[in-house]
């Protein structure tokens, strides 16, 4: 019995486009209609019904490609319950041009070594979106209305308010500005 490729593609937002991973898994010789999708699922917490269509279509001798591991799990324990689960039923895993054969050893350890760096690539985008976010929130505080008054203007302000000599509306003429400036820069 001849082997069946079945294709499996993520996009994890609705911006990204499906086209280069379904081309990507042609060349790889998944026929299009073998190709399940799942688009816009950024969460892991998603189900993922493209996947169970593919892990549903694959059976015993079949081979499961996807262009990378990144796009079948979101982890290397989910990866690892993916793949043992394929194993178990006699199906095998192409990650792009790389067969992985789960009754060797050798294909084994690199599965795990594949599985680790993936995860740990995933967690270090994570955490440079979050720092990336973190930068862009305080550079827009850093951005944001400039103060009426310079720190000499409100040193010289409250100098003034402290001997007496100048009322409230008086501060905030002289330095053109509103009462409520006045009352802040002497708070």
């Amino acid at each position: 019995m001849a082997e069946t490729l079945i294709g499996y593609a993520l996009c994890s937002t609705e911006d990204h486009d499906a086209a280069s991973q379904r081309d990507r898994l042609c060349q790889l010789g998944v026929p299009e209609d073998r190709v399940h999708l799942d688009h816009g699922l950024a969460d892991p917490r998603h189900e993922r019904p493209g996947l169970d269509e593919a892990l549903s279509a694959v059976i015993a001798g079949d081979t499961l490609v996807v262009t990378k591991l990144a796009r079948l799990a979101r982890s290397a324990p989910e990866a690892r319950d993916i793949v043992d689960g394929l194993a178990e039923r006699g199906i095998k895993l192409r990650l792009g041009e790389q067969l992985y054969d789960p009754t060797d050893p050798t294909g084994r350890v690199f599965f795990d070594v594949v599985a680790t760096f993936a995860e740990f690539d995933l967690d270090v985008r994570r955490m440079m979106s979050k720092e990336a976010m973190l930068l862009e929130g305080s550079r827009r505080r850093l951005l944001g209305r400039q103060r009426k008054l310079t720190v000499k203007q409100r040193a010289a302000l409250r100098h003034m308010y402290a001997t007496g000599d100048y009322k409230l509306a008086d501060l905030a003429e002289m330095f053109a500005v509103s009462r409520a400036t006045v009352y802040r820069a002497l708070a």
